[in-house]
């Protein structure tokens, strides 16, 4: 009866097999340079989420420290203090600032794309290079510059002091316009436009159900970038409206920081702060997927 007998494996430590190991379990060089860096640009966001729980006596010291040694909620308290002393209740400076953001944000996003499609896939559109250029030459400017313009126009037309005059101006967005322009352009293949227009599909159904759903990470980009632009605001609310039932949260946070009482309300100021960051910083990260994909398919050429 014959017996098999087996040979005792054998592990192969060659040179180029450990190197191999190696390479694989060590961090690319970019990644040492890279992660310092993430790590860095994270030190505000912790900062104002420490600072936000500090005690008063804490964020009196010099130097202040970093961290927080002993977390309270007494800042959220002063600040709730605070709001009770302006003019309007405080839900009305919130009503304000969620009904504009929300409101100009889906707008942008609207107007950019309906603009954005005949620039990018329109048959025959006459001065199309000539738009585009425009538009392009608009990126230049800073919005700053447009401000006594825009002042102007809202004053002649009677909206001063209306929403009219926070949401209208903020429309004219050069930048969304370019860039769900050259999504489109990059995203949309034009055969696949042709053959839903050979197929019967009107151009408003095309937009719909064709267009939107492939350009999908650009408006979610717009929406990140709107909602954080809009909300941190407070040029627009102080030049365009006049009561203070029509100020936002951002104004609103200036006023309780300034005036005599600015050092007493250093906790107050502390949870401002973080109040008006929190909102950005969670609607990012609810989208930041989006925002990834624009830029991944921003570097893709068909």
């Amino acid at each position: 009866m014959a017996v098999l007998v087996q040979r005792p494996q054998t592990v192969d430590f060659s040179v180029s097999k450990v190197l191999r190991f190696l390479r694989k379990q060590t961090p690319a060089p970019s990644y040492l340079f890279l992660i310092p860096m993430a790590v860095f640009s994270m030190l505000p966001i912790v900062y104002v989420i420490s600072t936000a729980f500090k005690p008063l006596e804490e964020l009196l010291l010099f130097p202040p420290p970093f961290l927080v040694r002993r977390p309270t909620l007494d800042n959220f308290q002063d600040l709730l203090l605070a709001t009770n002393a302006l003019a309007v209740p405080f839900t009305r400076y919130l009503f304000n600032s969620i009904f504009v953001v929300l409101t100009t944000v889906l707008l942008q996003v609207m107007m950019c794309s309906m603009c954005a499609y005949p620039l990018s896939k329109a048959r025959v559109l006459p001065g199309r290079n000539f738009i585009f250029g425009m538009i392009v030459a608009a990126l230049m400017f800073a919005p700053q510059v447009t401000r006594i313009p825009q002042y102007l126009v809202v004053q002649k037309i009677g909206l001063i002091d209306t929403y009219g005059a926070l949401i209208l101006p903020a429309l004219a967005w050069s930048y969304g316009l370019f860039m769900m322009k050259q999504f489109m352009d990059n995203a949309v293949p034009n055969e696949l436009i042709e053959a839903a227009r050979v197929d019967g599909a009107h151009e408003w159904t095309i937009f719909w159900k064709i267009v939107m759903p492939n350009v999908a990470p650009a408006w979610n980009t717009l929406l990140i970038f709107g909602f954080i632009q809009l909300w941190n605001d407070s040029f627009s609310p102080l030049v365009f409206t006049r009561s203070e039932a029509m100020k936002t949260v951002s104004v609103a946070m200036i006023s309780l920081t300034n005036g005599p009482a600015a050092i007493a309300r250093q906790g107050a100021q502390a949870a401002a702060a973080f109040l008006m960051t929190a909102p950005t910083i969670t609607v990012f990260l609810l989208r930041q997927a989006k925002v990834i994909q624009t830029m991944a398919h921003s570097g893709i050429k068909s």
